[in-house]
Protein backbone atom coordinates (compact mmCIF):
# COMPACT_ATOMS: atom_id res chain seq x y z
CA UNK A 1 0.00 0.00 0.00
CA UNK A 2 2.77 2.67 0.65
CA UNK A 3 4.78 1.56 -2.60
CA UNK A 4 1.13 2.56 -4.36
CA UNK A 5 0.86 5.85 -2.31
CA UNK A 6 4.35 6.42 -3.17
CA UNK A 7 3.83 5.86 -7.40
CA UNK A 8 1.07 7.81 -7.25
CA UNK A 9 2.63 10.47 -5.65
CA UNK A 10 5.66 11.11 -7.52
CA UNK A 11 3.51 10.65 -10.85
CA UNK A 12 1.17 13.35 -10.21
CA UNK A 13 3.91 16.09 -8.45
CA UNK A 14 7.43 14.74 -10.28
CA UNK A 15 10.36 16.17 -9.34
CA UNK A 16 11.52 19.05 -11.94
CA UNK A 17 14.27 18.05 -13.71
CA UNK A 18 17.36 20.86 -14.94
CA UNK A 19 16.12 21.18 -18.84
CA UNK A 20 18.63 20.22 -21.55
CA UNK A 21 19.98 22.63 -24.40
CA UNK A 22 17.50 22.77 -27.32
CA UNK A 23 14.18 21.49 -25.77
CA UNK A 24 11.46 20.82 -27.77
CA UNK A 25 9.43 23.60 -27.09
CA UNK A 26 5.45 23.00 -26.21
CA UNK A 27 2.29 25.18 -27.31
CA UNK A 28 -0.77 23.38 -26.25
CA UNK A 29 -4.03 24.90 -27.70
CA UNK A 30 -6.61 25.19 -25.28
CA UNK A 31 -6.69 24.82 -20.98
CA UNK A 32 -8.42 21.25 -21.47
CA UNK A 33 -8.60 19.53 -18.24
CA UNK A 34 -6.94 16.88 -19.36
CA UNK A 35 -3.64 18.38 -20.25
CA UNK A 36 -2.18 18.53 -17.16
CA UNK A 37 -2.21 14.89 -16.58
CA UNK A 38 -1.60 14.63 -20.66
CA UNK A 39 1.65 17.00 -20.93
CA UNK A 40 1.82 19.63 -18.27
CA UNK A 41 2.63 16.74 -15.35
CA UNK A 42 4.87 14.93 -17.51
CA UNK A 43 7.17 17.99 -18.85
CA UNK A 44 8.25 19.12 -15.56
CA UNK A 45 10.41 15.01 -15.24
CA UNK A 46 11.41 15.51 -18.99
CA UNK A 47 15.06 17.68 -19.61
CA UNK A 48 14.03 17.86 -23.33
CA UNK A 49 10.63 19.18 -22.61
CA UNK A 50 9.94 23.07 -22.25
CA UNK A 51 6.09 24.41 -22.25
CA UNK A 52 5.94 27.40 -23.85
CA UNK A 53 3.09 28.75 -24.27
CA UNK A 54 -0.85 28.23 -24.05
CA UNK A 55 -3.87 29.72 -25.86
CA UNK A 56 -7.43 29.04 -25.22
CA UNK A 57 -11.09 30.24 -26.11
CA UNK A 58 -10.49 33.61 -24.26
CA UNK A 59 -7.13 35.14 -22.85
CA UNK A 60 -8.31 34.97 -19.34
CA UNK A 61 -8.83 31.47 -18.77
CA UNK A 62 -5.22 31.17 -20.71
CA UNK A 63 -3.79 33.29 -18.13
CA UNK A 64 -5.25 31.30 -15.44
CA UNK A 65 -3.97 28.15 -16.93
CA UNK A 66 -0.57 29.40 -17.29
CA UNK A 67 -0.35 31.07 -14.12
CA UNK A 68 -1.23 27.50 -12.34
CA UNK A 69 1.17 25.75 -14.43
CA UNK A 70 3.91 27.78 -14.96
CA UNK A 71 3.90 28.48 -18.60
CA UNK A 72 6.17 31.38 -19.99
CA UNK A 73 3.16 32.57 -23.14
CA UNK A 74 -0.30 33.34 -23.39
CA UNK A 75 -1.41 34.28 -26.73
CA UNK A 76 -4.81 35.71 -27.69
CA UNK A 77 -5.50 33.27 -30.18
CA UNK A 78 -5.04 29.67 -31.45
CA UNK A 79 -3.41 31.26 -34.49
CA UNK A 80 -1.20 33.30 -32.56
CA UNK A 81 0.38 30.57 -30.83
CA UNK A 82 0.54 28.62 -34.18
CA UNK A 83 2.82 31.74 -35.90
CA UNK A 84 5.15 31.77 -32.38
CA UNK A 85 8.15 30.59 -34.11
CA UNK A 86 9.29 29.26 -30.77
CA UNK A 87 7.02 26.97 -30.80
CA UNK A 88 8.24 23.75 -32.02
CA UNK A 89 5.45 21.32 -31.25
CA UNK A 90 1.58 21.70 -30.66
CA UNK A 91 -0.41 19.22 -28.15
CA UNK A 92 -4.08 19.55 -29.30
CA UNK A 93 -6.68 18.43 -26.81
CA UNK A 94 -9.53 20.40 -28.06
CA UNK A 95 -12.86 18.80 -28.67
CA UNK A 96 -13.06 15.95 -31.52
CA UNK A 97 -14.80 17.86 -33.81
CA UNK A 98 -11.86 20.62 -33.93
CA UNK A 99 -9.00 18.27 -34.37
CA UNK A 100 -8.69 18.17 -37.75
CA UNK A 101 -8.93 21.81 -38.12
CA UNK A 102 -6.56 22.71 -35.90
CA UNK A 103 -4.17 20.00 -35.98
CA UNK A 104 -3.83 20.75 -40.34
CA UNK A 105 -3.25 24.41 -39.24
CA UNK A 106 -0.53 23.57 -37.01
CA UNK A 107 0.91 20.89 -39.52
CA UNK A 108 0.47 24.28 -42.19
CA UNK A 109 2.38 26.39 -39.84
CA UNK A 110 5.29 23.67 -39.15
CA UNK A 111 4.32 22.62 -35.85
CA UNK A 112 4.83 18.85 -35.40
CA UNK A 113 1.40 17.58 -33.59
CA UNK A 114 0.86 15.81 -30.58
CA UNK A 115 -3.10 15.14 -30.82
CA UNK A 116 -5.56 13.98 -28.83
CA UNK A 117 -8.00 10.51 -29.32
CA UNK A 118 -10.13 10.02 -31.80
CA UNK A 119 -7.66 12.13 -34.30
CA UNK A 120 -10.65 13.44 -36.05
CA UNK A 121 -14.31 12.71 -36.81
CA UNK A 122 -14.02 10.51 -39.92
CA UNK A 123 -11.25 8.32 -41.14
CA UNK A 124 -11.01 10.39 -44.50
CA UNK A 125 -9.85 13.53 -42.07
CA UNK A 126 -7.25 11.50 -40.39
CA UNK A 127 -5.66 10.44 -43.97
CA UNK A 128 -5.68 14.14 -45.17
CA UNK A 129 -4.09 15.10 -41.58
CA UNK A 130 -1.47 12.62 -42.58
CA UNK A 131 -0.63 13.36 -45.57
CA UNK A 132 0.10 16.94 -44.79
CA UNK A 133 2.32 16.18 -41.61
CA UNK A 134 4.02 13.78 -44.60
CA UNK A 135 4.64 16.48 -47.02
CA UNK A 136 6.00 19.14 -44.46
CA UNK A 137 8.32 16.27 -42.98
CA UNK A 138 6.86 16.39 -39.86
CA UNK A 139 5.65 14.24 -36.69
CA UNK A 140 2.09 13.88 -36.20
CA UNK A 141 1.14 11.34 -33.09
CA UNK A 142 -1.93 10.20 -32.28
CA UNK A 143 -2.05 9.80 -28.58
CA UNK A 144 -3.24 6.56 -26.99
CA UNK A 145 -1.27 6.89 -24.32
CA UNK A 146 -2.00 3.56 -22.79
CA UNK A 147 0.27 1.53 -26.03
CA UNK A 148 3.50 3.50 -24.55
CA UNK A 149 3.25 2.10 -20.88
CA UNK A 150 5.25 -1.44 -19.98
CA UNK A 151 1.81 -3.17 -18.83
CA UNK A 152 -0.09 -3.13 -21.91
CA UNK A 153 2.78 -4.21 -24.08
CA UNK A 154 3.70 -6.75 -21.67
CA UNK A 155 0.08 -8.22 -21.85
CA UNK A 156 0.35 -8.41 -25.59
CA UNK A 157 4.22 -10.02 -25.13
CA UNK A 158 2.33 -12.88 -23.70
CA UNK A 159 -0.14 -13.26 -26.34
CA UNK A 160 2.17 -12.78 -28.83
CA UNK A 161 4.55 -15.95 -27.49
CA UNK A 162 2.03 -18.77 -28.20
CA UNK A 163 1.74 -19.72 -24.44
CA UNK A 164 -1.64 -19.69 -24.45
CA UNK A 165 -2.45 -20.50 -28.24
CA UNK A 166 -4.36 -19.09 -30.76
CA UNK A 167 -6.53 -16.27 -29.98
CA UNK A 168 -10.60 -17.12 -29.85
CA UNK A 169 -12.02 -13.99 -28.48
CA UNK A 170 -11.44 -10.67 -26.58
CA UNK A 171 -14.10 -8.43 -24.51
CA UNK A 172 -13.46 -4.78 -23.31
CA UNK A 173 -15.20 -2.90 -20.83
CA UNK A 174 -14.76 0.94 -21.06
CA UNK A 175 -17.76 2.18 -18.53
CA UNK A 176 -18.07 4.71 -16.25
CA UNK A 177 -20.85 5.22 -13.65
CA UNK A 178 -24.10 7.07 -13.91
CA UNK A 179 -22.95 10.86 -13.04
CA UNK A 180 -19.49 10.78 -13.71
CA UNK A 181 -20.21 12.66 -17.38
CA UNK A 182 -22.66 15.40 -16.66
CA UNK A 183 -25.37 16.27 -19.39
CA UNK A 184 -23.29 19.36 -20.40
CA UNK A 185 -20.00 18.03 -20.99
CA UNK A 186 -18.96 18.29 -24.91
CA UNK A 187 -18.60 14.50 -25.30
CA UNK A 188 -22.84 15.06 -25.77
CA UNK A 189 -22.38 17.10 -28.15
CA UNK A 190 -22.79 15.77 -31.75
CA UNK A 191 -21.49 18.93 -33.76
CA UNK A 192 -18.04 18.70 -31.82
CA UNK A 193 -17.66 14.54 -32.39
CA UNK A 194 -19.92 13.22 -29.45
CA UNK A 195 -20.16 10.21 -28.29
CA UNK A 196 -19.29 6.94 -26.56
CA UNK A 197 -17.71 5.19 -29.15
CA UNK A 198 -16.06 8.44 -30.11
CA UNK A 199 -14.00 8.88 -26.59
CA UNK A 200 -13.81 5.56 -24.47
CA UNK A 201 -14.49 3.27 -27.64
CA UNK A 202 -11.80 4.36 -29.55
CA UNK A 203 -9.50 2.83 -26.79
CA UNK A 204 -11.90 -0.11 -26.98
CA UNK A 205 -11.08 -0.95 -30.54
CA UNK A 206 -7.85 0.08 -30.12
CA UNK A 207 -6.63 -2.17 -27.60
CA UNK A 208 -8.54 -5.04 -28.95
CA UNK A 209 -6.68 -4.40 -32.87
CA UNK A 210 -3.39 -3.95 -30.41
CA UNK A 211 -3.71 -7.22 -28.67
CA UNK A 212 -4.72 -9.45 -31.28
CA UNK A 213 -2.13 -7.67 -33.94
CA UNK A 214 -5.37 -7.71 -36.55
CA UNK A 215 -7.98 -5.30 -37.90
CA UNK A 216 -11.82 -6.55 -37.59
CA UNK A 217 -13.21 -8.25 -40.53
CA UNK A 218 -16.51 -6.75 -40.47
CA UNK A 219 -19.02 -5.39 -37.62
CA UNK A 220 -21.16 -8.30 -36.41
CA UNK A 221 -24.01 -6.27 -34.35
CA UNK A 222 -23.76 -2.75 -32.99
CA UNK A 223 -26.33 -1.52 -30.69
CA UNK A 224 -26.71 2.56 -29.86
CA UNK A 225 -28.48 3.97 -26.71
CA UNK A 226 -28.96 8.07 -26.66
CA UNK A 227 -29.04 10.10 -23.26
CA UNK A 228 -32.46 10.93 -21.48
CA UNK A 229 -31.68 14.51 -22.34
CA UNK A 230 -31.85 16.16 -25.71
CA UNK A 231 -28.68 16.51 -28.25
CA UNK A 232 -27.78 17.87 -31.13
CA UNK A 233 -27.47 14.75 -33.16
CA UNK A 234 -27.36 11.04 -32.99
CA UNK A 235 -25.21 10.62 -29.81
CA UNK A 236 -24.68 7.57 -28.14
CA UNK A 237 -24.30 7.51 -24.08
CA UNK A 238 -24.51 3.77 -24.44
CA UNK A 239 -22.79 1.25 -26.98
CA UNK A 240 -22.47 -2.45 -27.07
CA UNK A 241 -20.68 -4.23 -30.19
CA UNK A 242 -19.57 -7.33 -31.47
CA UNK A 243 -16.98 -7.26 -34.60
CA UNK A 244 -15.30 -10.38 -36.42
CA UNK A 245 -11.79 -10.25 -36.45
CA UNK A 246 -8.76 -13.16 -38.51
CA UNK A 247 -9.43 -16.64 -37.73
CA UNK A 248 -12.86 -17.21 -36.29
CA UNK A 249 -12.12 -14.74 -33.66
CA UNK A 250 -14.67 -12.24 -32.26
CA UNK A 251 -14.58 -9.01 -29.94
CA UNK A 252 -17.14 -7.53 -27.80
CA UNK A 253 -17.43 -4.10 -26.55
CA UNK A 254 -19.37 -2.50 -23.46
CA UNK A 255 -19.05 1.39 -23.22
CA UNK A 256 -21.05 3.09 -21.08
CA UNK A 257 -20.86 6.67 -19.99
CA UNK A 258 -23.10 6.22 -17.36
CA UNK A 259 -23.49 2.84 -16.18
CA UNK A 260 -27.13 2.51 -13.73
CA UNK A 261 -26.46 2.69 -10.31
CA UNK A 262 -26.26 -1.20 -8.69
CA UNK A 263 -29.89 -1.34 -6.74
CA UNK A 264 -30.46 2.15 -7.72
CA UNK A 265 -28.35 3.48 -4.94
CA UNK A 266 -24.88 2.50 -5.08
CA UNK A 267 -22.52 4.05 -8.22
CA UNK A 268 -19.98 1.31 -9.95
CA UNK A 269 -16.12 2.21 -9.98
CA UNK A 270 -15.27 3.06 -13.89
CA UNK A 271 -14.15 -0.46 -15.06
CA UNK A 272 -11.33 -0.15 -18.16
CA UNK A 273 -10.73 -3.84 -18.69
CA UNK A 274 -9.73 -6.11 -21.25
CA UNK A 275 -10.06 -9.91 -21.47
CA UNK A 276 -8.69 -11.95 -24.37
CA UNK A 277 -9.73 -15.50 -24.82
CA UNK A 278 -7.13 -18.20 -26.28
CA UNK A 279 -7.14 -22.02 -27.10
CA UNK A 280 -4.97 -22.83 -23.94
CA UNK A 281 -6.30 -19.88 -21.43
CA UNK A 282 -6.55 -16.21 -21.28
CA UNK A 283 -4.91 -12.88 -20.09
CA UNK A 284 -6.67 -9.82 -18.54
CA UNK A 285 -5.49 -6.86 -17.98
CA UNK A 286 -7.29 -4.62 -15.61
CA UNK A 287 -6.73 -0.30 -15.74
CA UNK A 288 -4.90 -0.32 -18.62
CA UNK A 289 -5.83 3.58 -19.04
CA UNK A 290 -3.84 4.69 -15.66
CA UNK A 291 -1.86 1.65 -14.83
CA UNK A 292 0.57 3.74 -13.03
CA UNK A 293 -1.95 3.95 -10.80
CA UNK A 294 -2.19 0.36 -10.36
CA UNK A 295 -2.97 -2.71 -12.71
CA UNK A 296 -2.55 -6.26 -13.30
CA UNK A 297 -1.96 -9.05 -15.45
CA UNK A 298 -3.49 -12.41 -14.95
CA UNK A 299 -2.45 -15.22 -16.86
CA UNK A 300 -4.69 -17.92 -16.60
CA UNK A 301 -3.36 -20.99 -18.56
CA UNK A 302 -5.53 -24.24 -18.87
CA UNK A 303 -4.19 -26.95 -16.60
CA UNK A 304 -1.44 -24.65 -14.76
CA UNK A 305 -1.45 -22.69 -11.92
CA UNK A 306 -3.00 -18.92 -12.91
CA UNK A 307 -0.34 -16.38 -12.28
CA UNK A 308 -0.53 -12.15 -11.83
CA UNK A 309 1.69 -9.76 -13.32
CA UNK A 310 3.06 -6.18 -13.00
CA UNK A 311 4.68 -4.18 -15.75
CA UNK A 312 5.48 -1.01 -14.37
CA UNK A 313 8.75 -0.26 -15.86
CA UNK A 314 10.26 -2.28 -19.10
CA UNK A 315 13.23 -3.35 -17.21
CA UNK A 316 10.41 -5.17 -14.86
CA UNK A 317 8.42 -6.33 -17.64
CA UNK A 318 10.51 -8.55 -19.73
CA UNK A 319 10.04 -6.63 -23.06
CA UNK A 320 13.16 -4.51 -23.58
CA UNK A 321 15.32 -2.48 -21.84
CA UNK A 322 13.76 1.17 -22.46
CA UNK A 323 14.44 3.52 -19.76
CA UNK A 324 11.57 4.25 -17.40
CA UNK A 325 10.55 4.89 -13.58
CA UNK A 326 7.79 2.97 -11.97
CA UNK A 327 5.92 5.86 -11.34
CA UNK A 328 5.51 6.74 -15.04
CA UNK A 329 1.98 7.94 -16.33
CA UNK A 330 1.30 6.23 -19.64
CA UNK A 331 1.56 10.30 -20.53
CA UNK A 332 5.08 10.30 -19.23
CA UNK A 333 6.38 7.15 -21.46
CA UNK A 334 4.44 8.86 -24.63
CA UNK A 335 5.92 11.47 -24.13
CA UNK A 336 9.66 10.11 -23.91
CA UNK A 337 9.10 8.18 -27.17
CA UNK A 338 7.70 11.74 -28.93
CA UNK A 339 10.57 13.43 -28.17
CA UNK A 340 12.67 10.27 -29.28
CA UNK A 341 10.89 10.81 -33.04
CA UNK A 342 11.48 14.56 -32.67
CA UNK A 343 15.02 14.33 -32.15
CA UNK A 344 15.40 11.92 -34.99
CA UNK A 345 15.87 8.86 -32.24
CA UNK A 346 14.02 5.49 -32.42
CA UNK A 347 11.04 5.34 -29.82
CA UNK A 348 10.77 2.75 -27.87
CA UNK A 349 7.19 2.28 -29.75
CA UNK A 350 4.70 4.17 -31.78
CA UNK A 351 1.37 4.54 -32.99
CA UNK A 352 1.51 4.62 -37.35
CA UNK A 353 -0.23 6.36 -39.62
CA UNK A 354 -1.84 3.28 -41.00
CA UNK A 355 -2.95 2.35 -37.08
CA UNK A 356 -4.96 5.74 -36.48
CA UNK A 357 -6.50 5.43 -39.98
CA UNK A 358 -7.39 2.41 -39.39
CA UNK A 359 -9.00 2.90 -36.15
CA UNK A 360 -11.21 5.46 -37.13
CA UNK A 361 -12.62 3.54 -39.89
CA UNK A 362 -13.36 0.95 -37.35
CA UNK A 363 -15.20 3.25 -35.45
CA UNK A 364 -17.34 4.47 -38.50
CA UNK A 365 -17.83 1.49 -39.70
CA UNK A 366 -19.67 0.75 -36.30
CA UNK A 367 -21.42 3.33 -36.32
CA UNK A 368 -22.46 2.72 -39.52
CA UNK A 369 -24.04 -0.69 -38.61
CA UNK A 370 -26.21 1.20 -35.45
CA UNK A 371 -27.96 3.07 -37.80
CA UNK A 372 -25.87 6.15 -36.15
CA UNK A 373 -23.63 7.17 -38.90
CA UNK A 374 -20.06 9.13 -38.79
CA UNK A 375 -19.53 12.28 -36.79
CA UNK A 376 -20.10 15.29 -38.81
CA UNK A 377 -16.85 16.19 -40.51
CA UNK A 378 -15.16 19.46 -40.33
CA UNK A 379 -16.26 22.16 -42.90
CA UNK A 380 -12.71 23.58 -42.13
CA UNK A 381 -10.74 23.62 -45.55
CA UNK A 382 -7.06 24.27 -46.06
CA UNK A 383 -6.00 27.16 -47.93
CA UNK A 384 -3.48 26.48 -50.75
Amino acid sequence: MLDTVRRIYKSLYPTEVPKAPAPIRFGILGAAAIAPLALVIPAKSHPEVVLKGVAARNRARAEKFAKTHGIERVYDTYDELLQDPEIDAVYNPLPNGLHYEWTMKALAAGKHVLCEKPMANTAEEVREMFALAEEKNLVLLEAFHYRFHPSSQRAKAILDSGELGAIKSTEVFFTMPSGFVPKNDIRYVWSLGGGVLMDPGSYAINIARYLTGADPTTVLAASHEPPPFPTDGPVDQRTTASLAFPHDATALFHLDFARPLRWGLIPHMPEFRALVKCDEGEVELTNFVFPSMYHNIYVRPKGKAARTEKAYTFSASGVDSAPGEDWWMTYRYQLEAFVHKLKGRPPQTWVSKEDSIANMQWIENVYEKGGYGARPRSEFKLSA
